[in-house]
């Protein structure tokens, strides 16, 4: 803030000070992308950073790219403090089990799902019986998914069971497109196969529509208006902000965060909610994808639209170790929805990153660290049992549990579920893919 007594002051020194503040008016355009509006501090959208800090023990987080310098992964804390969120506490899962009925899900008593935005509001309406409807989405960027892209699938279920609301889920093959070497023709194509996946997960046909935009784009009656709405009020310099885009980036790139948040917005889907355009939706994905929405909050209020509500994930670890990356084009890196009982068994021993010691002596003397461990973080993940996961972690703490023992009870627990995954998908026709991604009425009045 400048302040000076005029009367005071030459000419000169007022031109100067005038020139400081339009260089700070400007400095302020191309750090939030708005204009300087005295007394209004920029709107939720840009200012945060998602995390390209000079600091190099920072961690990098964007849509595309997950980066830490850490064995034990993303410092979660940190990032919703740089994301503005706010923390899934205890007093929040008992007021999710006390609206429910339902003992919380093993993500939420676990921290899987750890930050959320407004998922109080989704409560307030949800006891007050108001419905909701949730969003997720996959960007199918290969034929085969692996178990960490479960992630969001299974807990969605969870909520769309418990709370019994509609779900919409997005495959943006465009963006795949857009941003792999894919043709438009395989892009379409990992999306129907990865439908198939996804319905196996359980969904409800009756209360669960499946979406590519490729297809969806150009038979919606509202999904392309919300589009056109959400670009209007966007600036080239506030995506360059969020999304980090140069001016080499295809225009493609810079206009899809719209299509990614306009199916925040009931009147999207006319068929299922009737027109209906006030519909609160809540939105679970994994941390990395929250840049979309932050947009999107920004700019619902601007056009007449409630802000979708979220519950963010942490990142699913590579194999390796929580500082590499899961990458579908290294089938090391996880254990894919397509593995054999064998493949299981060989990666998770061969490759899973270990927190035990150099050898037995050290390990039974100093024990292993849960940390760091891979083997362990996918139990958290996988394994239901509350009780059994902290006799392990006890276990391997002490020493008494040896890194081969603790691999074995991985392998034994994950054998059996992508069994029953393949099993499921097995079932899964492509009749069945055709009905869930019909745009049609679902089983909920509007």
């Amino acid at each position: 803030e400048l302040s000076f007594n005029m009367g005071s002051l030459s000419v000169d020194e007022i031109e100067a000070a005038v020139r400081m503040l339009l260089s700070l008016k400007l400095l302020y355009k191309t750090t939030t992308g708005q204009d300087y509006q005295a007394g209004l501090p920029p709107r939720d959208l840009v200012l945060i950073n998602n995390g390209t800090s000079k600091e190099e023990d920072e961690d990098f987080v964007d849509p595309w790219t997950v980066q830490t310098s850490n064995a034990k992964g993303v410092d979660y804390d940190k990032l919703i403090v740089r994301f503005g969120s706010s923390k899934i506490d205890t007093d929040l899962i008992n007021r999710i089990e006390r609206a429910t009925g339902q003992k919380p899900h093993r993500f939420l008593r676990r921290g899987i799902f750890f930050s959320h935005r407004d998922m109080d509001q989704i409560l307030d309406a949800y006891e007050n019986k108001k419905s909701f409807y949730l969003y997720t989405g996959r960007g199918p960027s290969s034929q085969a998914m692996h178990v960490g892209h479960l992630i969001p699938f299974i807990f969605t279920k969870w909520l769309q069971e418990v709370f019994d609301v509609p779900l919409v889920v997005q495959l943006t093959d465009d963006e795949k497109y857009l941003w792999k070497d894919l043709t438009i023709e395989k892009s379409y194509e990992y999306a129907r196969e990865n439908a198939k996946d996804i319905i196996a997960c359980g969904f409800d046909i009756n209360k669960t529509f499946i979406f590519s935009d490729l297809d969806y784009l150009g038979t919606s009656t509202g999904f392309y208006k919300n589009i056109v709405k959400v670009q209007k009020h966007v600036t080239f310099n506030q995506v360059k902000g969020i999304f980090g885009f140069t001016d080499s980036d295809c225009i493609g790139k810079i206009s899809f965060p719209a299509i990614q948040a306009a199916p925040s917005f009931s009147s999207s889907f006319p068929q299922i909610f009737n027109g209906k355009e006030n519909i609160q939706c809540l939105i679970p994905c994994a941390i990395d994808q929250d840049p979309y929405f932050r947009m999107t909050r920004d700019v619902a209020p601007r056009i007449g639209q409630p802000k979708p509500a979220l519950l963010h994930s942490v990142f699913f670890p590579a194999l390796q170790g929580a500082q590499t990356k899961m990458s579908a084009s290294d089938p090391n890196s996880s254990i894919f929805l397509t593995d054999t009982p064998k493949q299981i068994k060989t990666k998770i021993n061969k490759h899973a990153f270990s927190g035990g010691r150099d050898t037995i002596e050290e390990h039974r003397k100093y024990g292993g660290n849960c940390d760091v461990d891979v083997s362990f973080m996918y139990l958290t993940f996988f394994l239901e049992d509350d009780d059994r996961l902290e006799q392990l972690k006890q276990a391997y703490t002490s020493g008494e549990l040896l890194t081969g023992e603790l691999k074995k009870v991985l392998i034994e627990t994950l054998q059996p579920l992508i069994a029953a995954h393949q099993e499921r998908r097995k079932q899964v026709t492509d009749e069945m893919v055709k009905q869930f991604m019909t745009p049609r009425k679902l089983a909920f009045e509007f």
